[in-house]
């Protein structure tokens, strides 16, 4: 049995064949939406030309996946402001103001990512606009600049923090951090996917950490790099009364993979721009952002904010609904639509089980062969009452590819039924 079992997952494994043309939804393979004829056919295949395998993103806006897909219009703005030269600092100021107004704040700017911007907002908050203390950094004489964070908040991107020469301060409670607060204390960060990384609640809640910050007169600075959607994340954490706040461009914004916002209190941002390109030899300098992305990351943020959000939120349901509808034509086959509670990547996803008595393969050989398979199809895993499954992301799929998933899982666990 195990032997039978062995030779029929390598079958699965081995399999090349795209099936689109069977199934409940055979006819999405010649469904065409607005956006998917908007995107042109390339007149060189540069995947091609260099061996790299297009993959389909049926997971989430993970980077090494490339992020997210830029939207037609992002691409646009990048194509049509590619043919002329642009003073970079006369670029940056206007499109930061232009973002300030859509954002409904004092100031922005555009970074290279949300690991950018903190690195930009530290060190902001760090120097304000004293050039000595900026050609210095992140080796400052004297004490080391201190930046306060919640313990439950440590994460692999706070070394964009210890770059500009701070060190971070670790406290568990309000009454902590009060007391940590000294003449050193530059900022404080707040981590806003934490509860969704960790699974633990904040030590520390929104309102306290802003209350405590503003009596203390430390700036204090939020992550939300992949919070949206909702939409309304974008001007929440600013009307708690966060100083500064990041957003990543390349998730479901949909602009550049290479772009991010940084926006709030003026005074940070003016100071923030002083450490990036066009600026010679500030610790931001290697953090540059070509006008291009620049031009990327207006045109994809007015595009957010104009998107109908209901009815995209509506169109991802009904791309898990119609996958699963093909999935559960295989015998003991079950699927359940999986929103997570946030503040972090707050998009559905389609949670699939099966009998593995009935369906001899297991999540994680699934998994493998969407991924080595043709087309490559990279989708997650998860786990729900401690029982393995196997989560296909919907919202970076291009509508073409929605019957392509849904068919080729359908054939990987049909060849697996007994």
């Amino acid at each position: 049995m195990k032997t039978e079992r062995r030779s029929a997952i390598k079958k699965i494994l081995a399999s090349t064949t795209v099936l689109v043309g069977f199934g409940p939804i055979a006819v999405a393979k010649n469904r065409k939406s607005e956006e998917e004829s908007k995107y042109s056919r390339p007149k060189v295949d540069y995947f091609e030309e260099l061996g790299v395998t297009p993959v389909i993103n049926a997971a989430a806006t993970m980077t090494f996946l490339s992020g997210s897909l830029m939207l037609p219009e992002v691409i646009e703005a990048i194509s049509a402001t590619a043919h002329d030269f642009a003073d970079m600092y006369e670029l940056q100021d206007k499109v930061g103001i232009k973002i300030a107004e859509m954002l409904h704040c004092e100031a922005a700017m555009v970074t290279s990512g949300a690991a950018a911007a903190l690195v930009l907002g530290t060190a902001a908050a760090i120097t304000g606009i004293d050039a000595d203390k900026r050609k210095q950094l992140p080796n400052l004489p004297g004490e080391r600049p201190e930046v306060i964070m919640q313990k439950s908040h440590r994460y692999v991107f706070d070394q964009a923090i210890t770059t500009t020469g701070a060190k971070i301060i670790e406290v568990e409670n309000p009454k902590e951090m009060e007391k940590a607060i000294n003449k050193n204390t530059v900022m404080a960060l707040f981590f806003n996917a934490a509860v969704s990384w960790y699974g633990i609640e904040d030590t520390i809640d929104h309102e306290a950490f802003v209350a405590i910050c503003k009596k203390h007169k430390v700036p204090s600075f939020i992550d939300a790099a992949a919070d949206v959607p909702p939409v309304e994340n974008l001007f929440k954490y600013q009307k708690m009364g966060f100083d500064l706040v990041t957003f990543s461009g390349g998730k479901m914004i949909r602009g550049p993979q290479s772009a991010g916002l940084l926006f709030g209190k003026k005074d940070l941002i003016e100071a923030a721009k002083l450490h990036s390109s066009p600026h010679e030899a500030p610790i931001g300098r290697p953090m540059k952002v070509n006008k291009e992305e620049m031009f990327g990351m207006y045109a994809a943020l007015k595009s957010y904010l104009e998107r109908d959000h209901k009815k995209e939120w509506q169109d991802w349901l009904d791309r898990a609904d119609e996958i699963l509808l093909v999935l559960k034509t295989v015998p003991s086959v079950k699927g359940e639509i999986n929103v997570p509670k946030g503040p972090a990547n707050v998009v559905p996803s389609l949670h699939v089980t099966w009998n593995q008595k009935q369906v001899k393969i297991t999540p994680k050989e699934v998994y493998e062969a969407l991924k080595t398979g043709s087309p490559s199809i990279v989708s997650s895993l998860g786990k729900k009452n401690g029982e393995a499954l196997l989560s296909i992301g919907v919202v970076l799929l291009r509508p073409q590819q929605v019957a392509i998933v849904a068919n080729r899982v359908k054939a990987i666990l049909n060849e697996a039924s007994v």
